[in-house]
């Protein structure tokens, strides 16, 4: 496992590709919660707004260039027909496969407590100058706050796991272009569809079973009850999509030619 952990650590630090995507996430994670919180404003009656979530929405945005990324580890090798090297160094196709996942985790995750701490610093900057302020029941964001914290610690795990899923899928079709359309449809057209479908019981159901959706409750801190499935729960969902799809991927990997 140690040299198949340094080969994928080595084609990760050596090209440029991977770098580029990671800031890009991390770009992309704060920009955006940095402009929603900056539009949203809270009147001397309230507003009802969930601060952290308001803080945290870039991820819904950062998560597409994770997902870029984790694809790109495996249907980049299959495009290139670097894989037959790959797989001809470390025969234990699984050995690949899960230093893969393990490299890519690491990666991600440290990328993602840079966005993640940037982005609720912005909000903890921006949103007092909106109204959210402790007069008003908002005090400042802290990692000191159970809730807080759990919403932070839970949006790292969360880019983790769509990463997972993302390389499992890639796995599964090993071309490139139709792998980042299978998981950006995952990741944005499920939760439109739930949001379009008129049956408030379907509504509820795909919200609960979509490994956005689900993953997302995490980030909720106010009003939890209204939520379709419970923070842990929703994230354990999306835990379950990467763990299928690493699944269908190492089983596959195993027994077709390359």
């Amino acid at each position: 496992m140690k040299p198949a952990l340094h080969a994928e650590w080595t084609k990760v630090r050596t090209v440029a590709g991977p770098l580029w995507l990671l800031l890009g996430a991390i770009t992309a994670t704060v920009a955006l919660s940095a402009a929603v919180t900056s539009v949203m404003s809270c009147g001397a009656a309230g507003c009802g707004d969930d601060p952290t979530k308001l803080s945290l929405t870039g991820v819904g945005l950062g998560q597409a260039p994770v997902a870029i990324l984790a694809v790109l580890v495996i249907s980049g090798e299959y495009s290139s027909g670097a894989i037959r090297t790959t797989l001809a160094a470390m025969p234990h196709r699984v050995t690949v496969l899960a230093a893969k996942a393990v490299t890519l985790t690491g990666v991600v995750a440290a990328a993602g407590i840079v966005a993640v701490l940037g982005a609720l610093a912005a909000g903890r900057l921006i949103l007092p100058g909106r109204g959210f302020t402790a007069a008003r029941g908002y005090p400042a964001l802290s990692l000191a706050d159970g809730p807080t914290l759990r919403a932070a610690v839970g949006s790292i795990l969360y880019l983790a796991l769509i990463a997972l899923l993302s390389l499992g899928v890639a796995t599964v079709v090993r071309d490139s272009a139709a792998s980042m359309g299978v998981v950006l449809g995952l990741l944005y057209l499920l939760p439109i569809l739930s949001q379009a479908i008129g049956d408030p019981n379907w509504q509820r159901l795909l919200q609960r079973i979509g490994p956005t959706s689900a993953g997302l409750a995490i980030q909720a801190t106010t009003d939890l009850r209204s939520l379709p499935i419970s923070p842990w729960a929703g994230l354990g969902v999306t835990a379950g999509w990467a763990a299928a799809a690493l699944l269908a991927g190492g089983l596959l990997l195993r027994i077709r030619d390359v």
